[in-house]
């Protein structure tokens, strides 16, 4: 059985873990307030894109671009949203896992296949397992502008239209609640399945539809990444301050079963000195 002093320090040391998990707890409650303001801040621009891309292309007769066609499928690119740093429960594992065994399904050989990843774990990851990543960004903020991504974007739409891969999905995780994010799987590219949320608007064109279209519907699916990665953050935060809670009150349960083992190993030294001296005692007379 342990010693009281190894007891004590157990409980001292539980504490100290408890109030450092308590801190980082508060801290990414206070992130994810302003993380899921941002996330939902974006969500009309993003439909408002929607909704002219679907107006243009589907209002003007069926005008055609690259981006709104699918094509034989050669190579197919995957866009991996994951963290930089851990202690997120299972934010990243479940995003990871996901992704793995999709390409393991549908692939035989790296050269079917391409992986853009933003964060450090996604990529550690991925190049452990030697896997194909051709992209990827690391030491994102934790609130992170357009700038911030801005090159991997304008990259990765670039590699679809000069056929590096012929199809793009998305992998993030999906801001639901506090204690719900969902891991959701999203074709990006071809723009094939792009519908209003709104009634369509007539518009009327300077210069042609298919100069408009070549501006912009690269900026809607760079806008589409934009808006994943942040509802990626807020999902981060909440599962970290999830995470977080839960470690304090498994240290807290620690603490209250030691501080019990404590006081009984005391109270059982104390009967055994008690009774030591009564028997010393007994055997004098």
């Amino acid at each position: 059985m342990a010693s009281l002093r190894d007891i004590k320090n157990r409980i001292n040391s539980t504490q100290k873990t408890s109030q450092i998990t308590k801190a980082m707890q508060m801290v990414s409650a206070a992130k994810l307030n302003r993380a899921e303001l941002s996330a939902k801040s974006f969500v009309p621009y993003m439909e408002k894109m929607q909704d002219v891309v679907v107006s243009i292309s589907q209002g003007t007769g069926g005008a055609r671009h690259p981006m709104l066609v699918s094509r034989p499928v050669k190579r197919t690119g995957y866009f991996v949203i994951t963290s930089d740093r851990g202690l997120a429960g299972a934010f990243n594992s479940n995003v990871l896992r996901l992704v793995t065994q999709t390409i393991r399904e549908r692939h035989q050989s790296d050269d079917e296949y391409a992986i853009i990843v933003i964060g450090r774990t996604g990529y550690e990851f991925f190049r452990r397992l030697k896997m194909n990543v051709v992209l990827q960004i690391v030491g994102l903020s934790n609130h992170p502008t357009f700038q911030d991504i801005e090159n991997i974007t304008k990259k990765t739409v670039a590699m679809y239209e000069d056929g590096t891969f012929d199809e793009l999905y998305l992998y993030y995780n999906h801001f639901v609640s506090a204690i719900s994010q969902d891991v959701t799987e999203k074709r990006l590219l071809p723009l094939t399945d792009v519908t209003a949320t709104n009634r369509l608007i007539s518009y009327e064109f300077e210069p042609s539809v298919e100069e408009i279209l070549n501006v912009l519907l690269p900026q809607y699916a760079e806008s589409l990444i934009y808006g994943a990665l942040l509802d990626s953050k807020a999902s981060e935060h909440a599962a970290r301050m999830t995470a977080m809670k839960n470690a304090t009150d498994n240290a807290t349960e620690l603490i209250d079963s030691l501080t019990l083992t404590y006081n009984r190993a005391r109270q059982a030294s104390i009967t055994q000195e008690i009774t030591e001296i009564v028997g010393g005692a007994a055997a004098l007379e």
